[in-house]
């Protein structure tokens, strides 16, 4: 069965939906959508928005981009503070733009902001945030009330140190403010939500094959482009192959290494997004790409 024979029926003019993870075959079906109900494709994937990468971060190729619309890709540059607020703030006036949005990614959180709200939480200080890149996780979780603690993926840096930034620089929990979320720009029955549910063995294969085709594709010379700018606490530069090639092209691992080490961190990657879409997207159309 293919893709397209596993969606729902796409109402005129409905916003398109499209969650998964990594390497499971998203940009494809929205290609294939846009192509037979018309529609613009939209990022919504973190590693994506930024201008440094196509290759490392399997962005849709030059070809592809060429065959219909592609927008919020590759539009960021490598060193700028790019956050899911940014992102919903450059998705809104997309949607109310008169083409059919099909928004496509990974990156959990984007849709959940896009469909349940935001909120207006302040900009985190420049001295906060180096505070928080110096502490060990351990040590953020140890200071962040129960009930924050006990709401999030203790396992995922990225969301405790949020969680002990917003704290530190407002005084309240994360979950305080979460409480005063506004209404989302997109109510989820507005939308043909799908999600991508893939069997682990045949996303695991995937992805090593995935990567292979990075290489041949030029993610290496992608990324030796940018050795002499690589800022390994940069989250451009935290995109997963990038820490790794970097290690190759600094001659402190071999190349079989560093692609042993992108597939274990793509795969703990891949089971993170798994988890949250399970979790967090119950309601949406499942879509099988391995029957």
């Amino acid at each position: 069965m293919g893709l397209l024979d596993q969606v729902p029926p796409i109402p005129d003019a409905a916003p398109v939906l499209i969650a998964g993870p990594t390497a499971s075959g998203k940009s494809a079906l929205a290609l294939e959508i846009a192509d037979r109900f018309g529609g613009v494709i939209v990022n919504a994937d973190a590693s994506q928005v930024y201008d440094c990468w196509r290759v490392i971060t399997a962005r849709p190729s030059a070809e592809e981009e060429a065959h219909a619309p592609h927008l919020l890709y590759g539009h960021v540059p490598f060193d700028t503070a790019y956050s899911a607020g940014h992102w919903l703030r450059d998705v809104q006036p997309l949607l109310k733009g008169g083409e059919r949005p099909i928004i496509v990614g990974g990156t959990g959180l984007y849709f959940s902001t896009l469909t349940k709200g935001m909120a207006d939480i302040p900009p985190t200080p420049a001295e906060v945030r180096t505070t928080a890149d110096a502490l060990p996780l351990a040590t953020m979780l140890g200071d962040l009330d129960q009930e924050t603690a006990s709401a999030i993926d203790q396992l995922n840096r990225a969301r405790v140190q949020r969680a002990w930034e917003v704290q530190a620089a407002t005084g309240r929990s994360l979950l305080s403010w979460q409480a005063e979320t506004p209404p989302p720009l997109l109510s989820i029955t507005e939308t043909v939500p799908l999600v991508f549910d893939v069997e682990k063995e045949w996303l695991l294969d995937r992805i090593m094959r995935r990567f292979d085709m990075m290489l041949d594709q030029g993610a290496l010379d992608e990324v030796a482009a940018m050795r002499s700018r690589y800022d390994p606490t940069l989250p451009a530069c935290k995109a997963i192959g990038v820490p790794e090639l970097m290690s190759y092209l600094d001659g402190t691992c071999s190349l079989d290494t560093a692609r042993e080490r992108a597939g274990i961190s793509t795969r703990q990657f891949a089971k993170r997004q798994r988890t949250w879409f399970r979790s967090k997207m119950k309601n949406w159309h499942r879509v099988a790409p391995n029957q």
